[in-house]
């Protein structure tokens, strides 16, 4: 009895084994620096969960809201934020003519993303700065539309172009917080990935 529920369990770890799914790990270098993981479900879907690091305001994620009064301000600053996308591999059907080694496929994918940011700095129309080292934090919807190459050995390239609209809040220096849109759509990054 022992000897069969010890051949079922080898059996089915094997079973598992056999189907494990395609995983890679590694970096995105852009508008947000960070780590990045892919896991494949068969050949046209795959996940991507991300972390990722602003330190800079160059590349413009904001704020926008109005005040209680109708003016309009906008708020750059540092943040740090995650992000899951389901993505699907070569949709309709279209892949690239490659005969060559490794394989290039290109996907499209949704989700959401949050994160938190300090430093910013709050700016109205007509005002100038009328707040610095505020916290924000925000929510809301991810894209994401990529083209990747999977060498011939574990190593995986990608660039993709992932935006976020959402909504967000920032700390009005006052013990209360403004609402507003988050937006990033300047978000375009270079993953280099590790297969296994």
């Amino acid at each position: 009895m022992k000897k069969g529920i010890i051949l079922v369990a080898i059996m089915a770890a094997c079973a598992v084994v056999a189907n494990a799914q395609p995983r890679a790990i590694g970096g995105r270098l852009g508008a947000f620096d960070g780590v990045s993981y892919q896991h494949s479900f068969g050949d046209s879907n795959m996940l991507e969960v991300e972390l990722g690091f602003n330190f800079g305001t160059y590349w413009g994620n904001r704020i926008n809201g109005r005040t209680s009064d109708g003016t309009k301000w906008h708020m750059f600053g540092h943040d740090i934020q995650a992000a899951v996308t389901y993505d699907w591999i070569d949709p309709f059907g279209a892949t690239f003519p490659w005969d060559h080694k490794g394989e290039w496929h290109w996907y499209l994918g949704v989700g959401g993303a949050g994160g938190y940011g300090w430093y910013g700095n709050t700016y109205e129309k007509g005002v100038g700065t009328v707040g610095t080292n505020a916290n924000w934090g925000f929510v809301g919807g991810a894209g994401r539309a990529g083209v990747e190459y999977d060498f011939w050995f574990p190593l995986q390239l990608s660039i993709d172009y992932r935006p976020t609209l959402g909504v967000g809040l920032i700390d009005d220096g006052k013990g209360g917080a403004r609402a507003g849109c988050y937006w990033d759509m300047l978000s375009l990054c270079l993953g280099v990935r590790y297969k296994f």
